[in-house]
């Protein structure tokens, strides 16, 4: 199977919804340029497609195994990570006090989109560093990041996220791991399951993000502390010396058969060497600075297999004979011809380059939050952040369920046979919807969280926004699909106003609509945002968007305006239904 990093597409958006040249602008970025991002994203798809794609169908049919020594990765990993390090790829969007190359977040989103179109199992380990390094740099000492950055900027080590534990599953305050002061460090204990990439063979040293409590802890997530874990040098010991952590065993899953998911052991005699980061008892507010970055990845990875999976389709659909041609009666034609198939294809490529427009706008938002001079414009980004987060990684991984099915269905019971590997793509998509939080999770926490906690105003601002865009006069040649747009953001703000008026009524209501709103959210802004890209004239490109990829992204559009945005409407009519059945049957039905 091939894939190719859709270049076009992401210099479109560069320079479009996401305009490189007014980032290039802010305090940080002023000696980037255009070309110099291209060459980065030229020499990224290379890697992708020469080093990484290889290794997918390997990994998927050699697992990650436990040995005697320790967790080992299938053929070739060791050296693609090697290639990877060296690269500099794990540094991309880095500090550069810490050896970080200091490129914007969302050029970073576009390679990390590729390393998990490419190959789903490898990009996870880079992921989840990139989440420890999030979380030193905002929440740990000057001792704390001078020691731990530079070693996971340049991907000498890797870092894990540790935050559920066999009794607690989603529900973090039911956590039981225990540290115990000792002098200046704790000693901690405890079992956790689904830790990612928790062992391997990859790096010389693993640094652990575990949650845990502390003796006289208040109960439930309140009393949870965050704490930082070495496999090995726990300072002052030498750099090998061995802490008591250790993964029990690993999980056979699904898909994603090359990362290793570890049961980790905590200490197992004093206990596991640990230091604290940040406050105590505020870990669990520490920890997810690095749980809502890999929410945002964990979206580029339903980008990023959806996309890979429809350029497995559109292949075997130009190629695979069968059939007659409607029109001019030729037989046997390419699938390709036939309407249904055309139709699986529009919507493959839609709901993927809506998503991936989803979620290089909130990467955006990223980097305006952090180095924009206007402290206004800071806070409005960082607020836009939030608020799409779980919008990016519910609708893109939920999307991307539908995108990989529909690939095995473009290739019909050949899709259902292993060696096409599609198959592979859609099992390894089926974990995105449920780890860093399922799309249940992700849906509440935009309801409650960026919704109802500020009545709204995030959205309406929002609104106003989309409102203004539309108005303009370069929307003449789309007056149909700008209508249909106007008429379902209209349906959007009425279900947000239902949502706000029920809400302090019915505790159940927020509940049983938290899914389609977030759904129909995310619906209305991939609309938008792929009008948006259709219609804004790209600035600061060395070279115009190529003429066929511009016919394209003009024909996914419209595609999408007409046969995937009325789902938004099918959403509405759930939101706004007089009976919560799911509510009211839970007693006697279920």
């Amino acid at each position: 199977m091939s894939y190719q990093p859709p270049l076009e597409d992401y210099r479109l958006l560069l320079s479009t919804i996401c305009p490189l040249d007014k980032l290039f602008a802010l305090p940080g970025f002023q000696e980037l340029d255009f070309p110099v991002v291209e060459a980065v994203l030229e020499e990224g798809s290379r890697f992708a497609r020469e080093v990484l794609v290889p290794l997918n169908p390997v990994g998927d049919r050699e697992p990650a195994r436990m040995t005697p020594e320790g967790v080992v990765l299938p053929s070739g990993f060791r050296e693609a990570y090697r290639a990877f390090v060296a690269g500099g790829w794990n540094a991309v969007s880095a500090d550069p006090r810490y050896g970080g190359q200091g490129f914007p977040e969302v050029v970073a989103a576009a390679l990390s989109e590729m390393w998990q179109g490419a190959n789903l199992s490898f990009a996870l380990c880079p992921l989840l560093t990139q989440g420890a390094i999030e979380t030193l740099l905002l929440c740990g000492s000057e001792e704390q990041k001078n020691r731990y950055l530079p070693h996971l900027v340049s991907g000498e080590w890797s870092g894990t996220m540790n935050l559920t534990e066999p009794q607690a599953g989603s529900d973090l305050g039911r956590i039981e791991s225990l540290a115990t002061p000792e002098g200046s460090a704790f000693r901690l204990g405890g079992q956790k399951i689904f830790i990612t990439y928790g062992e391997h063979d990859l790096t010389e040293n693993i640094v652990h993000m575990v949650l845990a409590r502390t003796p006289g802890a208040p109960p439930g997530t309140r009393g949870l502390t965050l704490f930082v874990v070495p496999r090995f040098g726990f300072p002052p010991d030498p750099p090998g010396t061995a802490n008591e952590v250790r993964a029990l065993s690993i999980e056979h899953k699904l898909g994603i058969h090359a990362s290793p998911t570890c049961v980790m052991q905590y200490g197992e005699g004093q206990g596991a060497r640990a230091e604290q980061i940040g406050e105590l008892n505020r870990g669990i507010e520490h920890m997810f600075i690095m749980m809502n970055r890999a929410r945002l990845a964990v979206g580029q990875q339903g980008v990023g297999i959806s996309e890979c999976a429809y350029q497995a389709a559109l292949d075997y659909a130009r190629t695979r004979p069968q059939g007659k041609d409607l029109k001019t009666g030729e037989d046997p034609v390419p699938i390709l011809a036939h309407p249904d198939v055309r139709r699986m294809l529009l919507t493959m490529a839609g709901l993927t380059e809506a998503a991936r427009a989803l979620s290089f706008w909130a990467f955006q938002a990223l980097d305006w939050s952090r180095h924009a001079p206007d402290p206004r414009v800071r806070m409005e980004n960082e607020q836009l952040m939030a608020f799409l987060t779980p919008i990016v990684k519910g609708f893109a991984t939920e999307s991307a369920q539908e995108v990989t099915s529909l690939a095995i269905q473009v290739h019909g019971g050949m899709g259902y046979i292993e060696e096409t590997g599609v198959a592979q793509l859609y099992r390894d998509a089926r974990i995105l919807t449920i780890y860093e939080g399922t799309s249940g999770i992700q849906a509440m926490d935009f309801m409650g969280r960026k919704v109802l906690k500020d009545r709204g105003q995030v959205f309406l601002a929002l609104e106003q926004r989309i409102r203004e865009s539309l108005a303009s006069e370069r929307f003449s040649a789309w007056q149909e699909p700008k209508q249909l747009l106007e008429a379902r953001l209209g349906r959007l703000h009425e279900c947000v106003e239902q949502v706000l008026r029920v809400s302090t009524a019915d505790p159940y209501y927020p509940g049983v609509v938290a899914y389609p709103l977030m759904m129909m959210t995310g619906t209305v802004l991939g609309a938008w945002l792929l009008l948006e890209t259709c219609t804004a004239r790209p600035s600061g490109l060395p070279t115009p968007i190529d003429g066929r990829w511009r016919k394209h992204k003009e024909g996914v559009t419209r595609f999408y305006l007409s046969s995937i945005l009325p789902r938004a409407e099918a959403f509405a009519m759930t939101i706004l239904a007089p009976d919560a059945s799911p509510t009211a049957m839970a007693s006697t039905v279920l």
